[in-house]
């Protein structure tokens, strides 16, 4: 079917997506302005999965200040050049990440940042607490397991679910960002501070 240039154009602009992208997303969706917006993003996704072994050398640290000026975040975000690193999406997404620290004090970025020490800390305290329940021994593990798995979710970043939209996690945020952007993104080293609190 023939695809008018601003059926293209909008799509464009909601997605960021190449021309011939949009023209052949709405092509393969009959012009269908959602479904065709669906097709980019589950495309870019596979994309960006390809994207993600690439080296990020370029970047951005995203800052924020709570309002009272007590608690302050750095975020090192990083992607493959320095025109990705000015580009609004990616600074926002920098921005949008520094807030997110800041509202759940993550411990670290991804799982396999947690200390083994810290993990089996956490294991014994789970397996204990289950075993006070009264739990039958055969299934504490499962159970100890499943409450491991809660707290990464709740410690790491890329794990949390965002905060301005919980359907999503974090790194979900980011492969979204790297399907529109076209370059591996990643988080690097993450700073909170709130005043009065021991750093160590």
């Amino acid at each position: 079917m023939s695809i008018s240039a601003q059926s293209v154009k909008e799509l464009r602009e909601k997605t960021g997506a190449g021309m011939m992208d949009c023209k052949k997303a709405l092509q393969e969706c009959s012009g269908d302005q959602e479904k065709s917006l669906l097709w980019l993003r589950e495309k870019g996704l596979a994309k960006a999965h390809k994207k993600s072994g690439r080296a990020t050398t370029q970047g951005f640290i995203g800052s924020y200040i709570h309002s009272t000026g007590k608690i302050g975040v750095l975020v090192e975000l990083k992607c493959e050049t320095d025109f990705v690193a000015k580009n609004e999406t990616f600074l926002e997404l920098a921005k949008n990440l520094a807030m997110q620290v800041a509202a759940t004090t993550p411990l670290c970025v991804a799982p396999e940042d947690i200390s083994v020490d810290v993990l089996e800390q956490e294991r014994q305290i789970y397996t204990q607490q289950t075993r006070d329940e009264g739990k039958p021994e055969n299934i504490i593990p499962k159970i100890v397991e499943g409450r491991i798995k809660k707290f990464t979710q709740e410690v790491c970043l890329l794990e949390q679910p965002y905060i301005k939209d919980d359907s999503k996690r974090v790194k979900d945020l980011i492969t979204e960002t790297i399907a529109i952007l076209g370059e591996n993104i990643q988080v690097g080293r993450i700073i909170r501070l709130c005043l009065g609190e021991d750093a160590g």
